[in-house]
């Protein structure tokens, strides 16, 4: 594969705001790393929240040995290991002093990918590996004495709050169509503003909408429940019905965008449940069928919709619920 190589920019970050991560378990893990010669840093998100002033719910790893290497250095350590399926993806997860679990992944390559998973290789290059990312803000890593590699300007991004693909949009997409979801996610999360959408960005999403149809309901609804409980929900769903995202996720392909409007203009600002505000884009009964059959809601959330549907006509009442 050819490709620029690239000095990362570093930076580092102060070992007080790291406190919250350390524990006599990471210790361990890191010991028996640097004991066996191989490279582990944190990866990712983690790192991302970090430099936000954040203390990261999960931590994730990345290293230089492989699964086999991994496998055989925790069997010489008598470190138990749990949860064999992400092996083939390149993870291990060594749970320490019978205490605490860690998912360590070995850098990797896309080989061949067909927009839902992807074929892998493994690598020992940290570039290779941050550039098979999606986000520039996700593409970190950071040693465990806090400093930061960054390969694609995510610190920068970071602190721009901005959220931008590694390198080609269209190309990082078509990867991984959930991506999609996941970029308007982000962006709720970490934006300032609720439209300062890169055009470019949007513009390569416009194109390849199609692609989300090929996403299984499940991963699809992760997404997107996190999007409308999230940040700038309402005007981030108006972007995706712009752009033509909602007939590839099960709702209706023109929605109820007048009833939308009213029922964001009302939750904004509270907390609800996201199905609350998504019902606000369908109109009947069967579109609300037709959206728990594309994405898989639980027993719960389908009956939810269903009712909001049904009953979404204000109601007369001497004494009206909320």
């Amino acid at each position: 594969m050819e490709y620029k190589r690239i000095e990362p920019a570093t930076l580092k970050i102060d070992v007080e705001k790291l406190a919250p991560i350390y524990t006599p378990e990471l210790d361990s893990l890191v010991e028996i790393f640097k004991k066996n010669d191989f490279e582990i840093r944190v990866a990712g998100g983690a790192v991302r929240d970090l430099l936000m002033g954040i203390n990261p719910h999960d931590l994730d790893f990345a290293t230089t040995a492989t699964p086999e290497q991994m496998k055989e250095m925790f069997e010489r350590e008598n470190v138990r290991m749990i949860n064999t399926k992400g092996e083939k993806h390149g993870t291990i997860t060594p749970r320490i002093n019978d205490k605490e679990n860690f998912e360590v992944t070995t850098l990797r390559i896309d080989v061949t990918t067909d927009g839902r998973h992807a074929e892998v290789q493994f690598t020992t290059d940290w570039q290779l590996d941050a550039n098979r990312r999606d986000l520039t803000i996700n593409s970190l890593f950071m040693d465990l004495d806090g400093t930061v590699f960054d390969y694609f300007n995510g610190v920068q991004h970071i602190k721009e709050r901005r959220v931008i693909f590694v390198g080609d949009a269209a190309t990082r997409i078509q990867e991984d169509y959930l991506r999609i979801l996941r970029y308007f996610r982000f962006y709720g999360r970490i934006s300032e503003e609720a439209n300062s959408h890169d055009a470019e960005t949007l513009n390569a999403i416009r194109n390849n909408v199609s692609g989300l149809s090929r996403i299984s309901g499940e991963r699809i609804w992760t997404e997107l429940r996190k999007i409308l409980e999230g940040n700038y929900a309402g005007e981030l769903i108006n972007v995706m019905i712009e752009i033509g995202i909602p007939e590839f996720i099960g709702l209706p392909k023109t929605p109820n965008t007048e009833r939308f409007s009213t029922v964001w203009k009302n939750l904004k600002g509270q907390k609800y449940n996201a199905i609350t505000l998504l019902a606000g884009l369908i109109s009947t009964e069967e579109e609300a069928l037709l959206l728990h059959k594309r994405l898989k809601l639980s027993a719960y959330e389908r009956d939810l919709l269903l009712f909001i549907t049904l009953h979404h006509e204000r109601k007369w009442a001497m004494k009206p619920l909320k």
